[in-house]
C-alpha cells in the first residue's frame, strides 16, 4: 500500500488537471493514547492509529466531499468529489485566492508523547488517583489523560503541498462531594502541545481540587442581584471564547442577516482599554498552527481594537463572500471532516491593573474563578463558575458555591471598567462546533472587571 508522502507527490502536479474551481486533498496519520478512571478504579488504558484522508472540491460555487481510508483509489474519491460539486454547484464559486505554499512543519521528540510509555502515563495518574482518595468526604471522581501526534498533508489545485506535524495533551480531573441531599464538584483542565512535562508535578494542586469539592458542599450560596464582579483568567478567557469569540466567526456572520446587523466593523463595543486577540502564531499553545487547513498561513486577528470591532475570523470562501482577507481560521479535527471557520488561541490583551487595586474599592461583590459549564446564544450567555468568593470592603473573603453568571454580551463588553497585568492562557479543554469537537484551543485574559453583572443565587 502506498504511503501518504508517495500519494501526495503524485497528486501535486494532477490536480489542476480537474474540472473544478478549486480541490484539496488532505492526508492524515494519527497515533494516541488515553486513560481514564472513574473513581478509585482505572476504567481504560488505550493506544490506538488511525489513518485516512479527504477529497474536497468546489464547482459553481457547489461543494463536493469524499473521506477515504484507503489511498489505492484516491483517483476515484477525487472524481467523485468533483461530480458531487457539479451537482450542487449553481453559482459563481466565491474562494480567496492564495499563493501556493510549500512547507515541512516538525515536531521535536521533546512534544511527541509517543516517546513515553503507557506504563508511565497510568502511573502518574495512579499517583493523582490515590491523591484525590486521600480526602474525605468524596463521593467519586474522574480523570481522563488523552494525547495525540497527527500527520497531515495537504495537496491542492493552487500547487500547495505542507506537511505538518502536531502533538496534543489533555488532562482533566474532577472531584464531586456529596452530603446531605447536595452534590458539589471541583476540577481542573489542563493540556499541552505535547509536552508530558507539563502535566506532571500537579499532586498538590489535585489534592487542592478534592478539598475543595469537599469544602463546597459546606459553603454558602451568594444572594441573587446586581454586583461588581470580578473573574479570574480562566473564567475570562472561557467568557470571550464562547460569549465574543463565536461571533466573530464569519460563517455564523454571513449566514445570520440578524448578526450581520449587530457584527458591523467598527461599531463601539467597550471602553478604550479593551483589546481582544485571536492569534494563532503564538508559540507553544493548543490553539497555535503554521497553517491553517485551506492551506492559508495562521494570523494574529484584532477582533477588538480600543473597543471597537476591527476583524473577524475568515475561511477563504467567508472571506471571499464578505469582500475580505482570509485569515487562516479554516479548520477540521480530522479527515473525516471538511475544515470550518474556528478560533485558535482568543484572548483579552492585559493592560496595568493589579488585583489589589481591582478589587480595593469593591465594598460588596463577588470573585468567580475557574468555570464548570454554560449556553450562549447569539449575544445572550449563561456561563457557571466553578468557584466563587464574596468580596467585602476590599478583600476576599468566605468560599461561596458556585455561582452563575448571565447578560447580553455587548452590555457586559462595555462594562470591564477594569483589565488586569496578569494575562494567563487556559491550555484545558476543546472547542466544540458544527458537529466537529473537541478541538485544539486555548482562551485567556488577565483578571477582569464587570460592574452590574447579573449572579444567580438564593
Amino acid at each position: 500500500m502506498p504511503d501518504i508522502d508517495s500519494v501526495a507527490e503524485r497528486l501535486a502536479g494532477k490536480l489542476r488537471s480537474y474540472r473544478a474551481d478549486h480541490i484539496e486533498v488532505r492526508l492524515e496519520e494519527t497515533e494516541s493514547s488515553a486513560v481514564s478512571y472513574r473513581g478509585r478504579e482505572l476504567e481504560a488504558a488505550t493506544r490506538s492509529r488511525d489513518a485516512g484522508g479527504n477529497v474536497r472540491a468546489l464547482v459553481d460555487g457547489g461543494w463536493g466531499f469524499a473521506t477515504f481510508n484507503s489511498l489505492e483509489a484516491i483517483e476515484k474519491r477525487i472524481a467523485q468529489a468533483v461530480e458531487q460539486a457539479r451537482l450542487a454547484g449553481k453559482a459563481k464559486s466565491e474562494f480567496a485566492p492564495m499563493p501556493p505554499a510549500s512547507a515541512d512543519v516538525t515536531i521535536d521528540a521533546k512534544h511527541d508523547p509517543r516517546r513515553i510509555s503507557l506504563a508511565e502515563k497510568k502511573a502518574l495518574l495512579d499517583e493523582y488517583n490515590q491523591t484525590i482518595w486521600s480526602v474525605s468526604g468524596l463521593q467519586t471522581s474522574s480523570i481522563g489523560y488523552g494525547d495525540s501526534r497527527r500527520r497531515c498533508i495537504l495537496v491542492n489545485s493552487d500547487g500547495s503541498v505542507i506537511r505538518q506535524e502536531r502533538a496534543d495533551i489533555t488532562l482533566r480531573v474532577t472531584a464531586v462531594a456529596a452530603g446531605s441531599g447536595e452534590v458539589q464538584q471541583s476540577g481542573i483542565s489542563m493540556g499541552s502541545r505535547g509536552d508530558f512535562e507539563e502535566i506532571k508535578g500537579l499532586h498538590a494542586r489535585v489534592k487542592e481540587t478534592a478539598e475543595r469539592g469537599a469544602a463546597l458542599l459546606k459553603a454558602p450560596q451568594a444572594r441573587g442581584g446586581e454586583y461588581t464582579v470580578v473573574l479570574d483568567p480562566v473564567l475570562a478567557g472561557v467568557f470571550v471564547h464562547e460569549a465574543f469569540g463565536h461571533l466573530s466567526e464569519a460563517d455564523h456572520i454571513y449566514e445570520n442577516p440578524q448578526l450581520k446587523e449587530v457584527m458591523v466593523l467598527g461599531r463601539e463595543f467597550g471602553g478604550g482599554h479593551l483589546n481582544i486577540i485571536d492569534d494563532a502564531t503564538i508559540d507553544n499553545l493548543r490553539g497555535s498552527y503554521a497553517f491553517d487547513d485551506e492551506g492559508v498561513p495562521g494570523q494574529r486577528v484584532h477582533l477588538i481594537r480600543e473597543g471597537r470591532l476591527s476583524g473577524r475570523l475568515h475561511s477563504r470562501e467567508t472571506a471571499a463572500k464578505m469582500g475580505e482577507k482570509p485569515s487562516g481560521s479554516a479548520r477540521a479535527i480530522s479527515f473525516r471532516h471538511p475544515p470550518i471557520v474556528r478560533m485558535a488561541n482568543t484572548y483579552i490583551e492585559p493592560r496595568d491593573v493589579t488585583f489589589d487595586q481591582m478589587i480595593g474599592d469593591i465594598k460588596e461583590g463577588i470573585y468567580a474563578r475557574n468555570w464548570y459549564g454554560g449556553t450562549t446564544s447569539m449575544e445572550m450567555f449563561t456561563f457557571s463558575a466553578g468557584e466563587a468568593f464574596m468580596i467585602r470592603n476590599g478583600r476576599v473573603e468566605e468560599l461561596l458555591r458556585p455561582v452563575v453568571l448571565s447578560g447580553n454580551v455587548f452590555e457586559t463588553l462595555k462594562r470591564i471598567d477594569a483589565i488586569g497585568n496578569d494575562l494567563e492562557m487556559n491550555q484545558g479543554g476543546g472547542c466544540g462546533k458544527g458537529g466537529q469537537s473537541p478541538l485544539p484551543v486555548s482562551n485567556g485574559s488577565p483578571h477582569i472587571r464587570i460592574q452590574k453583572c447579573l449572579v444567580g443565587g438564593r
